[in-house]
């Protein structure tokens, strides 16, 4: 309960952090290569509200940025959200998901178990976890611009929402992705043109003029309020499902990515302004926003050290960012409803390769303080574990083959 009454008290705060210059406006957009790709399909392969989706990832940015009083990441879980769209599971299940992972992260925070975690967490881990997202959120982007992402092989088309998807031979997603890679490489440390901006604005004219703009027609302005538990509430084969394929593998990648290696990043970046961030405030954070996306239809959430590298490398370094991100997806949900996707659809996938791989970049090099022989090869064992099966399975090695080489007994 003290915990409780701590996290409302420091949230109703005057804040007095918050800018709302380009740059925070630049970084606010950073990470929507991650999340958009992944709503996108959610919504059309699994029939997740919207409404529902955007009002809980728009509330929750604000929120955390309240709270935290510096730039938090809001993303969807990896492990639900790739498995979710894999399977085509029911909306019924990911809302079951959200309701255990809920449940289980406010545990860990509220009871302090998150922190005996964390101390036997080395850094050399925290590396790998953060060397490996680097990499995935690399790969991921490189797909989008290739236009070889899950989401463009499911709608068999390179950018399924422009008229043209070649340009002779070559694919409108890889022009894009060139066109907007080498303005982000001119303008990623422009003050007057930041490159998140340029990415996101110009990209969403450019798309609209290739033919997106037709998506417009699907947007029906109004006040659009979500419904509570719009798919009813889940079943027992729904929440069986649940923990075993969805909320089992996904609760160590979110101690690893989303706790650990999130906090680290922020204390790295920030100093002594992200005090706030804890590993039991990240816990009892995304327990709270879990609650809220099931009980009206949105997907399970996350905080995580790949959007917060995104954030910060495109420009963002108060909270002003998180309320500027955040309000734009609550002014989506509740004015436009399901037609917020169709605006967001104006957005070329090729751009938001662009954001990801260099968001992914600037992850990665985290690793570089990484001196000792023994942390590389946890860092590198880890990456191919990752990469090979999930982040998971990777974390839970490293864990043990940094104690293991710590022994003396063995050596590399």
């Amino acid at each position: 309960m003290n915990f409780c009454q701590t996290v409302l008290k420091k949230t109703l705060e005057a804040d007095m952090t918050a800018r709302f210059n380009r740059m925070e406006w630049a970084g606010a957009v950073g990470d929507l290569g991650t999340l958009l790709p992944l709503a996108f399909a959610m919504i059309m392969m699994n029939g997740l509200s919207p409404t529902g989706l955007f009002l809980s990832v728009g509330l929750y940015y604000i929120a955390a940025g309240m709270y935290f009083r510096v730039p938090v990441a809001v993303q969807p879980m990896k492990v639900v959200s790739a498995y979710a769209i894999a399977q085509t599971l029911s909306p019924q299940s990911i809302t079951a998901s959200g309701i255990l992972l809920a449940a289980t992260l406010l545990i860990l925070g509220l009871t302090g178990l998150v922190d005996r975690v964390s101390r036997l967490t080395p850094k050399s881990v925290i590396r790998g976890v953060q060397l490996t997202t680097g990499v995935l959120l690399l790969a991921k982007g490189v797909s989008l611009v290739m236009g070889t992402h899950a989401f463009q092989l499911s709608r068999q088309a390179v950018e399924p929402f422009l008229a043209m998807q070649h340009l002779g031979p070559i694919p409108m997603s890889l022009i894009m992705g060139a066109i907007f890679g080498v303005a982000t490489l001119f303008l990623l440390d422009n003050r007057r043109f930041p490159a998140g901006i340029v990415v996101v604005g110009v990209g969403a004219l450019v798309g609209g003029a290739l033919g997106a703009w037709q998506e417009l027609a699907k947007v029906s302005p109004g006040l659009h309020l979500p419904d509570i538990l719009p798919f009813g509430l889940p079943e027992g084969p729904d929440f069986s499902l649940a923990l075993l394929v969805l909320v089992l593998p996904q609760v160590p990648m979110t101690l690893g990515n989303a706790v650990i290696a999130n906090r680290d990043l922020s204390h790295e970046y920030f100093g002594e302004q992200a005090s706030r961030v804890t590993d039991r405030a990240l816990c009892v954070s995304m327990g709270l926003a879990n609650v809220l996306a099931a009980l009206i239809g949105g997907m399970p959430l996350c905080h995580g050290a790949g959007g917060l590298a995104a954030h910060y490398r495109f420009g963002a370094r108060t909270n002003g960012s998180n309320l500027i991100v955040g309000t734009m997806f609550v002014v989506l949900a509740l004015l436009l409803g399901t037609g917020a996707v169709a605006v967001l659809h104006l957005i070329p996938l090729g751009a938001l390769g662009v954001l990801l791989i260099f968001a992914g970049a600037e992850l990665a090099m985290t690793v570089r303080d990484m001196e000792e022989r023994q942390d590389m090869f946890v860092v590198a064992v880890m990456l191919g574990i990752a990469l090979a099966a999930n982040l998971a399975w990777g974390f839970a090695v490293g864990i043990c083959l940094h104690y293991l080489l710590r022994s003396d007994r063995f050596t590399v």
